[in-house]
């Protein structure tokens, strides 16, 4: 039996041409795509587990589509199919990336590329898109729109969830991890990413703030300054998602890491520290990690701000 996905016609606007006034004001595009998969298990369990969801990979498609600005039309299908290799399971990928209305007078259609990727050609993801699995398994939990990453060094879940889409903000006290993550940006030509410089624990009696309700989401990821949280927690937006991982104490007594045992959180020490936000995941123990990757004893919470109560009559 042949297997495969259809996807016809996804509409997207995007920026895309050799001159500049086609890079200046974004231009309809349409992309078809063919996913070579195994459909066998679907049919028997009727489960959308079992088969490639469609609507995150024309998701997706919009995602990339829309955020990245080229030349050619080719870089941008490569774009697009790269993204969707690396994330579904599509042993082969048919794309047809074309301009639904061209800058061209004696042409009616559209104009185009149909490119053909078996999996062997999808370049691996590197390191610093590699996010911690427990950002991978939950930041969809955060609505679209700007994020905030604290203490992210080189930025590897930065330039991650610019990469989902989001506009994302870095933020470090090292000029240097900032100027690599900026550097990174540039080359994967994510517009979406910038950087803020700034010494969080430079004066621990009056840590600096974060912003008022600026944030769709916040991340934290092997962090821990407690007078901090009070400027996370007044930084997201009501509604925004808190997602948040680091060691727990039980990792500094077994494996002596952090050295400091400060730099672990106590059992349950993350819930009174995200009060009164809303817990919508947490969990202690050993973190989930690839196979070449040392254990961990982590504290991992996915929380959202409170929306205000509607007034009556209002």
């Amino acid at each position: 039996m042949s297997e495969a996905i259809i996807i016809e016609g996804i509409r997207f606007q995007a920026k895309c041409g050799v001159t500049l006034e086609e890079r200046q004001r974004p231009q309809p595009l349409l992309a078809d795509l063919e996913l070579t998969c195994s459909v066998e298990d679907a049919i028997h369990s009727d489960s959308l587990t079992k088969t490639v969801d469609y609507a995150r990979v024309v998701q997706r498609v919009i995602d990339v589509g829309t955020t990245n600005e080229n030349a050619l039309i080719e870089r941008l299908a490569d774009q697009i199919a790269q993204v969707l290799l690396l994330e579904f399971p599509i042993p082969r990928l048919m794309i047809w990336l074309r301009k639904a209305a061209p800058p061209l007078p004696d042409v009616s259609g559209s104009v185009g590329v149909r490119l053909t990727y078996p999996r062997a050609r999808a370049v691996e993801p590197p390191f610093f898109f590699q996010p911690a699995p427990f950002l991978q398994a939950t930041a969809d939990m955060i609505p679209k729109g700007k994020i905030l990453d604290v203490a992210a060094g080189e930025g590897r879940h930065t330039l991650y969830m610019a990469s989902q889409g989001y506009d994302a903000v870095g933020l470090d006290r090292d000029e240097n991890a900032l100027a690599t993550l900026t550097r990174t940006a540039t080359d994967h030509r994510l517009s979406n990413l910038s950087t803020w410089n700034v010494d969080l624990e430079k004066n621990p009696e009056a840590p600096p703030s974060l912003g008022n309700q600026e944030y769709d989401g916040v991340l934290v990821f092997f962090y821990l300054f407690r007078p901090l949280f009070p400027s996370i927690l007044q930084a997201l937006k009501p509604g925004g998602i808190l997602i948040y991982e680091t060691f727990l104490i039980d990792n500094h007594v077994r494996f002596q890491h952090p050295r400091r045992k400060e730099f672990c959180l106590e059992h349950n020490e993350l819930l009174h520290l995200t009060k009164p936000l809303r817990v919508l995941h947490y969990q202690e123990g050993p973190r989930p990690c690839p196979p070449h990757q040392e254990p961990a004893l982590t504290a991992r919470l996915v929380a959202q701000k409170p929306c205000p109560e509607p007034v009556e009559g209002a």
